[in-house]
Formats: C-alpha cells, sequence, structure tokens
C-alpha cells in the first residue's frame, strides 16, 4: 500500500468573499466569481491545491463542529523574495486594514518574519532568508 500523499490545505472561513480578498493579495490566482461560492480551490505550485470552505458547508456535514476559539484555525507561511519584501509585503496587508499580529523582526533562526492576521484570525507567516 503506498503512503497518502498532501494534496489539499483546506481553510473553513467565515466569510468567503473576505478571505479571498485576502489570500488574493498575497499573490493566489483566484477569479473574482469565487467571492460567492461556498467551497474554492485553487492551485499552487508543486501540485498541491488550497481550497476554502465556508463554515455552512462544514456543518452541513459536520453538524456538531464549532468554530475554533483561542487560537488559528490553521498556519501558512508564505516566502517572499528576500528581508525588503516580507516589510513592503506586512505594510501593504496592514495598510489595506488587515490586522498586524508581529511586525518583521530579524528571526534568530536566520529570516526576516512577520505575521498578518487573515480575516477568520488565523495567523499568516511572510518570511525570507535574512540577508548575510
Amino acid at each position: 500500500m503506498n503512503a497518502p500523499r498532501l494534496d489539499v490545505i483546506a481553510l473553513v472561513v467565515s466569510d468567503m468573499a473576505a478571505s479571498l480578498a485576502f489570500y488574493r493579495r498575497l499573490g493566489l490566482d483566484v477569479p473574482a466569481e469565487a467571492d460567492a461560492q461556498p467551497h474554492v480551490e485553487a492551485a499552487l505550485p508543486g501540485g498541491l491545491r488550497i481550497a476554502w470552505d465556508t463554515e455552512d458547508v462544514i456543518r452541513s456535514f459536520d453538524p456538531g463542529w464549532t468554530r475554533p476559539e483561542g487560537g488559528d484555525r490553521i498556519g501558512l507561511a508564505f516566502r517572499c523574495e528576500g528581508p525588503r519584501e516580507v516589510d513592503a509585503v506586512y505594510e501593504a496587508l496592514t495598510s489595506a486594514g488587515y490586522r498586524g499580529h508581529l511586525q518583521p523582526w530579524d528571526a534568530f533562526w536566520g529570516q526576516r518574519y512577520a505575521v498578518v492576521l487573515d480575516p477568520d484570525g488565523c495567523g499568516v507567516s511572510l518570511f525570507a532568508p535574512s540577508e548575510a
């Protein structure tokens, strides 16, 4: 038997249009007409897919599902071209009204690193290798 292969990263969202607008700003190619859909998928480099489902979709097959409290639903990390791009993307997102969680900083593990919250409060990391 072959091992399972990770194929889809799925996010549960409370507002599809708001979530997709955020992820479009990070470069994901999602058509505008997807904003009104209860389930949306987009291809990622390397063959993975990302999917968004509304809370109502999840409750349709898991009636006992409740919205998580006190933490992220999932953590995603977007690699930027370089340290300056981490700062620029963070600034662009927070200037557009998204909540910053950790301002850009030079992490001890050798990356320029920042975290912005998506519309559902999930931490989305922005990173790039630190310049030598």
